[in-house]
């Protein structure tokens, strides 16, 4: 493998690359905004996308540049193509929202500590909602916590794709530390026992509701 590569994506032309840095619950300082603009002006980036899961991707690179670009911009790398963790979404919660009940975005970045690095049978996608009207999109995340006044609500098993399925919710009223407990519960079930490029989805339709509640409420 050319590790000049990691983490870059062919693109259409068979000739430039995307990368995706990572940026935990969608968060940035003005020092990586100025950093990026910086980095794109230099090797002349044509494009930067925010992506659906509070990204930035920066598509057009040369080959010969990936490298450099990465060592620029200091930032790790947003796995947006191997199976393991591609992000956690965060909606602003009790930060600045005034409809927030629960801290979405310190929930999203303590989930991003938890699960980042993990190898999983298919790629994983989180959303953190700091109340029921779920801006996080947590309902159709293979993860997803909502946020009320009596605590988190765990699901587990949404999808969003072209095959849509709403998570199946799993226990509510939970404190932070049980609401994690849960999600690395079921994560260790799904790594355990989850087929190559299944996702949760389907992971939860093969094996059945019931047998995902006995394995990870205990």
């Amino acid at each position: 493998m050319n590790h000049e590569l990691d983490g870059a994506i062919l693109q259409r032309d068979k000739e430039t690359y995307a990368i995706v840095p990572r940026t935990p619950a969608g968060l940035l300082t003005p020092e990586i905004l100025e950093n990026i603009a910086r980095v794109a002006r230099k090797f002349e980036i044509p494009i930067i996308k925010i992506t659906s899961g509070q990204r930035m991707a920066l598509v057009g690179i040369k080959e010969e540049e990936v490298g450099a670009v990465w060592r620029e911009l200091g930032l790790d790398i947003g796995r947006a193509t191997e199976l393991c963790l591609h992000y956690v979404q965060a909606c602003p919660g009790t930060a600045v929202c005034r409809y927030g009940m629960r801290d979405s975005l310190g929930m999203g970045m303590e989930l991003e500590k938890k699960l980042s690095g993990m190898d999983l049978p298919a790629k994983l996608k989180v959303g953190v909602s700091g109340c029921p009207l779920s801006c996080g999109e947590s309902l159709v995340r293979d993860i997803g916590l909502t946020g009320s006044k009596k605590g988190w609500t765990v699901s587990f098993g949404g999808n969003a794709g072209s095959r849509v399925r709403q998570g199946d919710k799993l226990a509510s009223g939970l404190d932070d530390g049980a609401a994690i407990d849960l999600v690395v519960r079921l994560i260790e079930l799904y790594r355990d026992h989850g087929k190559k490029r299944e996702r949760t989805a389907r992971f939860v339709e093969r094996i059945g509701l019931e047998a995902v509640k006995e394995a990870a409420l205990k």
